[in-house]
């Protein structure tokens, strides 16, 4: 079987945020009270914002510093309020993280809290900006769009327009040969797999990397609106300066921490995290984009044991990047493709680096 754990290293956070667009998940899988939903933990924000609809949720990775990273945010959302919660996670300014951290310790489970303890100029600089993934979009913001566009720019990409004006902006002031030249030398599968995504990542990729997340990013910027992006708002600005992640907006904020005893965190691999707790019977699945760092056979055994931990009328949501991965043919007979509402929220996806998204249904 091939093991993802066994090519790639998982000893440190690979992504403080998570990158893919919980609106569109939260509208896939509809989370309801007294329903189960097992899901991919990474940083933790779409496991959390799972929370608002009322479902128990199961959290799970394959790195123990992602659990950290729910951890933390879990103990943030039950003690602060709002304001205090957007201080402590990096958001907005504070000077008071550390004090912050020493109120939450109690809250926090080993090793969770070691890590942390161990890590403490992370808290201090706000864990949002932590990860690996992070860094990455750092250099690309300061070494690299530095020298294409000027503040101003930038500024202006980030204004509400209407899609003619996005277009014209993208066209006239925007796309010139140095973005060009330098997105495409920047998001190329090389320096990807040395300064942002694990090498191992790329494993099954046959497309030419860079060109397809230049072709989503250019929809990003043009068919999407660019005022209202969080995952855009931080890749340019460096932190979440015109909008809030999902699991972090007031309304939302307010509903998580009512249910904020209902996440459970789980270290090790879906299928066996399905296996433990399969005595609950699942009813949807957020599965990240898992299925393409493995390989086919591998992918079908996984699918397989979710299926049989699964209550009728679960779904299967995940997203491809960069490798087409869907139901294992032997295994359609199973499930209903949801054709019509993956594409119509798949136009929508903010997070755009993505190729496809996918939804199944339990028949």
């Amino acid at each position: 079987m091939d093991k993802i754990e066994d090519r790639a290293d998982f000893d440190y956070i690979r992504y403080a945020n998570c990158w893919e667009d919980t609106d569109i998940l939260f509208t896939a899988l509809n989370p309801q009270l007294n329903q189960t939903i097992l899901s991919i933990a990474s940083a933790g924000d779409n496991s959390l914002a799972l929370l608002a609809g009322g479902a128990k949720v199961i959290a799970v990775d394959l790195n123990s510093s992602q659990l950290a990273c729910v951890a933390l945010r879990k103990a943030a959302i039950e003690k602060l309020d709002h304001a205090e919660c957007l201080s402590f996670l990096g958001i907005t300014p504070s000077n008071n993280r550390i004090g912050v951290f020493d109120s939450l310790k109690d809250r926090i489970e080993e090793p969770y809290l070691g890590f942390w303890q161990n890590n403490m100029d992370l808290v201090k600089n706000g864990i949002i900006h932590a990860g690996k993934f992070e860094r990455y979009f750092s250099y690309f913001r300061n070494f690299v769009l530095r020298g294409i566009h000027s503040k101003r720019t930038i500024a202006t990409l980030l204004q509400a327009k209407s899609k003619k004006d996005r277009m014209r902006f993208y066209r006239e002031k925007w796309s010139n040969m140095r973005w060009k030249l330098l997105f495409k030398l920047f998001f190329s599968r090389f320096t990807m797999g040395l300064a942002g995504r694990d090498p191992e990542f790329f494993r099954y990729v046959d497309v030419p990397v860079s060109e397809n997340i230049f072709n989503r990013t250019q929809y990003a910027l043009t068919e999407l609106e660019t005022h209202n992006n969080p995952y855009l708002d931080y890749i340019l600005t460096g932190n979440y300066t015109h909008t809030l992640p999902s699991y972090l907006q007031p309304d939302n904020f307010k509903k998580i921490k009512q249910n904020i005893k209902k996440i459970t965190l789980y270290q090790g691999s879906v299928q066996d995290a399905a296996e433990h707790f399969g005595h609950l019977g699942f009813d949807g699945f957020n599965l990240s984009d898992i299925f393409e760092y493995l390989d086919k056979e591998t992918c079908t055994m996984i699918y397989q044991t979710l299926l049989n931990k699964a209550n009728p009328g679960a779904r299967f949501v995940y997203w491809n990047m960069l490798v087409p991965r869907s139901c294992p043919i032997e295994l359609e007979n199973k499930i209903e493709k949801r054709l019509n509402l993956s594409k119509k929220l798949f136009l929508k996806d903010k997070a755009f680096f993505y190729s496809n998204f996918i939804i199944e249904e339990i028949v």
